[in-house]
């Protein structure tokens, strides 16, 4: 956590770098709302009744129950695959950052080596029934190994880069932010290599995945505002984890045809499951649920005192990929250009992505009420929920 003071500096910057402007609609909220109170209401009334005819079209179907999948199963027409809870895997993809972390489905589930797995495009995902129970149940194979990714180990650098002794390698930078921030050791493994070019792009290999860098994902605008402001921003695919999953597949000269779909699978999406949001005010974290399931998490920033962030059940009635952020309040005035990522869900207070601060989940609240969150967790939110999407925010 950077010093008190390096809070005050920027938010001495993003205050005098920005034009003074005329007063908000409506005080205390970042933004102006975008539709009435009542327009906002019936269009989330409509698009809750249409999410949930939609879920309730799979459960009412007409096909013949004798022919229903026997477990929860799901089909992805992108690639002609199934993916069920046989063994668990649909959950543990859906819990732990789906198509971006795993890629889609290449295979049905197999056998191999006696033991019950599944390849996507970023993955083979294993079955231990030794270790049920445990977290370890369920985890990634060691792909990252299948393909030979690993190199020589170094010295421990002892300058502050996250150094393990189990493997002999480093990690820091973008790598080490997305590693921590995406599920470690049980998802991508040690680092078994250093940063390196490859096929003129950095990578580093992991036991379970490649990482890889794509600077070219973070607009200019970002970039300038991380280097003016000394911040670390991070967008949702500014790294990404290598197609390991496909390689091994083909190497393997594994099946991949597509399969005919189940009568009964939906074509996987999110809206299958009832969705929602919780913003806990107390501990300044956002969860979100596909039904019970937690998929998501992620840090926040929310209204400080005389701007409070409102309490009670919402829905998100409007989304807007960017949003220039003014108003006047309380004897202050702000413009913020190139807001990423705003999901309105009670008048001007919305959920969206953040450039000029980077106390997400420390306790210390800096917004004029709305829900301030790192860009990558923000444009992860928006790809996901819909407009209707119920958000509860509570202490």
């Amino acid at each position: 956590m950077v010093p008190l003071m390096g809070m005050f500096l920027v938010l001495g910057w993003w205050f005098l770098s920005y034009h003074r402007v005329a007063p908000l609609a409506e005080a205390g909220a970042d933004f102006a709302p975008t539709l009435s109170r009542q327009e906002a209401a019936r269009r989330v009334a409509a698009a809750q009744a249409e999410d949930q005819a939609r879920r309730l079209s799979h459960v009412l179907s007409t096909v013949a129950p004798e022919s229903l999948p026997q477990t929860t199963t799901v089909y992805f027409p992108q690639t002609g695959h199934h993916l069920s809870n046989r063994a668990g895997f649909l959950d543990f993809w859906r819990a732990n950052g789906q198509v971006i972390t795993f890629g889609y489905p290449l295979t049905e589930e197999m056998f191999e080596d006696g033991r019950v797995v599944q390849y996507f495009e970023r993955t083979r995902l294993e079955y231990h029934p030794d270790l049920a129970g445990t977290e370890w149940e369920i985890h990634p194979g060691l792909l990252g190994n299948d393909v030979d990714g690993a190199s020589a180990g170094v010295p421990d650098p002892q300058n502050g880069v996250r150094y393990f002794p189990e493997t002999q390698h480093t990690l820091y930078g973008e790598f080490l932010d997305y590693w921590e921030q995406r599920g470690g050791v049980k998802i991508f493994g040690f680092p078994i290599s250093e940063e390196f070019e490859e096929n003129g792009r950095v990578v580093q290999y992991f036991e379970r995945t490649r990482l890889e860098y794509y600077p070219e994902h973070m607009e200019p605008f970002y970039r300038n505002q991380e280097q003016y402001s000394a911040l670390d921003l991070d967008t949702l695919y500014e790294v990404l984890p290598g197609d390991l999953g496909r390689q091994v597949v083909q190497r393997a000269g594994l099946d991949t045809a597509p399969k005919p779909r189940l009568k009964g699978a939906p074509a996987w999406e999110p809206a299958l499951w009832s969705r929602h949001l919780e913003v806990n005010l107390s501990e300044q974290w956002l969860t979100a649920y596909e039904d019970d399931l937690v998929v998501y998490r992620a840090p926040v920033t929310t209204g400080r005192d005389g701007f409070n962030t409102p309490v009670g059940q919402f829905a998100i009635y409007d989304k807007l990929p960017m949003q220039t952020m003014t108003g006047s309040a309380g004897g202050e005035s702000w413009y913020v250009p190139n807001v990423p990522w705003v999901m309105y869900v009670a008048g001007g207070v919305a959920l969206h992505g953040t450039y000029w601060h980077n106390w997400f989940g420390s306790g210390i609240r800096l917004s004029h009420g709305c829900v301030n969150l790192p860009i990558d967790d923000a444009q992860w939110l928006y790809q996901w929920a819909d407009v209707g999407t119920p958000v509860d925010i509570h202490y």
